[in-house]
């Protein structure tokens, strides 16, 4: 099982040394010496669960291991990783955290498991590896940049409102809200010295349950995965900002 965020304080030097490194992107000057309003992504509920299987700790995914879940009475349609995957990629990838407009990303497990992840963070470009980041993230409670001592993923103390900017609209995202938006018209209508906070659910089925969003808006009148989310809102709000 992955270790908490207090046993942060009881790693050996040995496991300190044995932290894994990632590759950081470059970001623009401007975005580390100009404070200015930004975005911010709440990822809730999403599938990594860390388990031992046969000899190896995975996360667990419903296409590797299905059988194992069954015989432990669970149902691998619940298992999907991948979906935080695709969402992370969305964002990372956009050409709003290219120009320096994302601020800062979190991710909430469905085990209640909260880390942040930098916006300059190269995610890996397969599944494979990205599963392999987030075994030793749950574990190792960190991932550093390489050759530095800069954590680019780190597990951080719930509750995630302890980390959002006091000034700043919380919005969350439900196929299931009453109130269907026009996501470039809606932007448009939200104060331009105010951060922008997305909360969008990584999870294969159901809603996410924030008492902490402002608002709760449908994007579209069909289901979207949380890629395709993310993709409206990160096109929406590069309109808003002019990013080309």
């Amino acid at each position: 099982m992955g270790r908490t965020y207090e046993d942060a304080e009881e790693k050996t030097d040995e496991e300190r040394e044995e932290i894994p490194e990632l590759e950081g992107i470059p970001i623009p000057p401007s975005a580390q010496t100009v404070k200015k309003p930004g975005v911010i992504f709440v990822l809730e509920k999403a599938s990594l669960e860390v388990a031992k299987v046969g000899k190896n700790y995975q996360i667990l995914n419903s296409e590797e291991h299905a059988n194992f879940l069954r015989r432990n009475n669970k149902n691998p349609a619940d298992y999907r990783p991948d979906i935080i995957y695709q969402a992370l990629l969305s964002i990372l990838d956009s050409p709003l955290n290219k120009a320096g407009c994302l601020h800062a990303v979190y991710v909430k497990t469905d085990k209640g498991v909260l880390f942040e992840v930098k916006p300059y963070v190269r995610i890996p470009r397969t599944y494979k590896r990205f599963a392999g980041i987030m075994l030793q993230l749950l574990q190792k409670l960190s991932i550093s940049a390489v050759g530095k001592r800069e954590k680019l993923l780190r597990v951080i103390k719930n509750p995630v409102t302890q980390h959002l900017p006091l000034k700043s609209r919380k919005i969350g995202f439900s196929h299931s809200s009453d109130k269907l938006v026009e996501m470039e018209k809606y932007v448009a209508g939200v104060g331009g010295d105010t951060d922008l906070v997305f909360v969008v659910g990584a999870m294969s089925h159901g809603k996410i349950d924030c008492d902490y969003v402002d608002d709760f808006i449908s994007v579209s009148e069909y289901p979207l995965s949380a890629a395709w989310c993310i993709a409206r809102i990160c096109e929406a709000v590069s309109k808003k900002w002019r990013v080309l």
